[in-house]
């Protein structure tokens, strides 16, 4: 073998060697690219759909990460904000809206889910500023307007709490939380009769469940109407029966009179409306708001 062919030799071995590592290193940089796309990509909408069908805690570590890849979306943001309230996570919802908010000053939605998720957190001062916000961006809001009126009736402003009701029912005719919650802050005020008016109508709508015929048995009962009042929700637990009696006992005392029993206001929690409800309500007098988180 003469002397240019042994020095060629190494030299060809060498040149395929380095051309196989850059092959592989191509395929691990073209893999690596790979992966990092998929982790800032979107989700697919299949992936969304197979989402909206898991638990809350699920979905609410799913639009985590999906927020992450993108805390400018707007669709994103209103998803994980959503999803944080499903689970409970109300204060951790109000600090991502505190921040998004601001780059999107016209999403009525993201007013609305604060005023929601401060509502859930007691604060109905706060929230009603939410709820009047989202009512300023898109007028046509009636859950920006029946919300406000449940955070008012909180605040103990009545009348303006009733205009708030009155301006979602204009949109919303049928609305039954709507409309019973305008019926309790009637009563509220000591409109009985124009109370009972709004919540029978309310609960003659299809989809009204026991907690509005319960409120109008006890508007039935603060009438003097007991025999009514039972009648109202024949199918009503026993212990539920005998509580509404024993709110009556003593709202219904001789002693005194319907100004004197505001005086009794307390406040109780309720979770479950229509479709996403974790909602305060406000009692005063034995009455009590449906929420404001859920269908308002």
């Amino acid at each position: 073998m003469s002397r240019a062919i042994r020095l060629a030799v190494p030299l060809l071995s060498a040149a395929l060697m380095a051309g196989c590592a850059s092959t592989a290193d191509k395929e691990q940089a073209a893999a690596l690219e790979e992966a990092m796309a998929a982790e800032i990509a979107p989700a697919t909408p299949e992936e969304i759909a197979e989402i909206d069908r898991a638990d809350p805690l699920t979905r609410a570590n799913f639009w985590a990460a999906e927020f992450r890849k993108d805390p400018s979306s707007l669709e994103t943001t209103i998803r994980f904000t959503t999803s944080l309230r499903e689970i409970g996570s109300h204060v951790r919802a109000i600090e991502v809206l505190s921040s998004a908010i601001p780059l999107h000053p016209k999403s009525d939605e993201l007013n609305l889910i604060m005023g929601r998720a401060l509502m859930s957190e007691g604060r109905p001062g706060e929230a009603a500023d939410a709820f009047y916000r989202a009512s300023v961006v898109n007028p046509q809001n009636a859950s920006a307007l029946a919300g406000l009126g449940v955070a008012l009736d909180q605040l103990e402003r009545h009348f303006d709490a009733q205009t708030a009701y009155a301006a979602a029912l204009q949109i919303e005719p049928d609305r039954i939380s709507t409309l019973t919650n305008y019926g309790l802050s009637l009563a509220l005020s000591g409109k009985i009769e124009q109370a009972e008016e709004r919540i029978r109508y309310a609960a003659s709508l299809p989809g009204a469940d026991a907690r509005v015929r319960q409120n109008l048995a006890l508007i039935l009962g603060l009438q003097g109407r007991v025999a009514e009042m039972e009648e109202v929700d024949p199918h009503a637990p026993q212990r539920t029966v005998e509580a509404n009696r024993a709110t009556l006992r003593s709202m219904l005392a001789p002693t005194r009179d319907y100004g004197a029993l505001r005086g009794d206001a307390g406040e109780t929690e309720e979770a479950g409306d229509d479709a996403d409800d974790s909602a305060r309500q406000a009692v005063a007098s034995g009455l009590s708001l449906r929420g404001s988180t859920g269908s308002d």
